[in-house]
């Protein structure tokens, strides 16, 4: 039957083709989406963005507010106190040895870290059977909640049940308990060595991973020139980890310096406030002593310390690169 003149044709198409062509804006659209990486980067930072900005931006910002503040546990009204705070801080003489027992906490804790997580890296590598389970075994002080395994050490540092007392009473090495939590060096390094046996795991398999990528032929091209163990070690080893080992510094002390659990569970700073660090004092005076502006004040001194520390190693990080 002929048609009118001037009407349109018919679709004669099956119904299903007909649709398709209705769908193929859509996919077209899609698949430019998908394509542009500008846009794609931006979708995929963006939870990691909210993610920052939520659980660190804004404590931040809150934290600079309080410590220009009044602001206590008793009276959470907001007042501008100047910098009232800061001249207390300043004038605290815990602060100072806070300060001072921090940046000692730190430096002893890294080198450790780092000397301990470079052997202990250097083991796991090695071919030897049950690796897989001191590799796991490696793991655990990491992987173990720190409020845990850090109970399980103030038992061990008793000043009365202390196993090690024990043991270096059985052997002869001394005569009486040694009172590892009550006096101020012993404190201290009781709380550094927590600290160490906890973080050498993580070093160690951040330059396990280092060790990893060295290339093997330049391992074997050594060997058959006849260069030792501690020749490979000082000129093919060390230089081509270097960027990995500054890494796992970095990470070390940013852990380091905003850690005080070990401290509050082994000491709470005692004897004396010998063992307080910033994060602890903090902590003290902001939470436990009701004085929130002050704590903050306090708290925003770790800010410019782990800024300076994780500039000047990346810089290193970045000279290590380019050399």
């Amino acid at each position: 039957m002929a048609r009118p003149r001037g009407a349109a044709p018919a679709d004669t198409r099956p119904a299903g083709v007909a649709a398709d062509r209705e769908r193929t804006p859509p996919t077209r659209y899609r698949r430019r989406l998908a394509d542009r990486d500008g846009a794609l980067a931006w979708l995929f930072l963006a939870p990691a963005v909210v993610y920052i900005l939520a659980l660190v931006g804004l404590p931040f910002v809150l934290a600079v507010a309080f410590a220009f503040s009044d602001v206590t546990g008793g009276d959470p009204s907001f007042d501008w106190a100047g910098l009232r705070n800061f001249e207390r801080v300043f004038g605290d003489p815990v602060f100072w040895r806070a300060l001072r027992n921090t940046l000692v906490f730190t430096a002893v804790s890294m080198f450790f870290i780092v000397l301990f997580g470079k052997v202990l890296a250097n083991v796991l590598i090695a071919e030897f059977r049950g690796r897989w389970l001191v590799r796991f075994l490696v793991l655990l002080p990491w992987t173990t909640p720190v409020a845990l395994s850090t109970i399980t050490w103030l038992w061990m540092l008793d000043s009365v049940f202390s196993p090690i007392d024990w043991v270096l009473r059985e052997i002869g090495l001394i005569q009486t308990n040694m009172f590892y939590l009550g006096r101020p060096t012993l404190a201290m390094a009781s709380v550094i060595g927590v600290h160490v046996w906890r973080l050498v795991p993580l070093a160690a398999v951040i330059m396990m991973a280092g060790l990893l990528s060295i290339p093997k032929d330049v391992q074997e091209q050594a060997l058959v020139d006849g260069a030792g163990y501690w020749r490979r070690m000082v000129e093919i080893t060390i230089p081509l980890t270097a960027p990995v080992i500054a890494i796992s510094a970095l990470f070390g002390a940013i852990f380091t310096f905003t850690d005080m659990t070990v401290v509050y569970v082994l000491t709470r700073g005692g004897p004396t406030n010998e063992t307080q660090v910033l994060a602890s004092w903090a902590f003290f005076r902001g939470i436990e002593g009701s004085d929130v502006g002050q704590g903050a004040a306090i708290a925003l001194f770790l800010f410019p310390l782990l800024l300076a520390a994780a500039i000047a190693i990346l810089r290193a990080v970045r000279r290590m690169e380019v050399s």
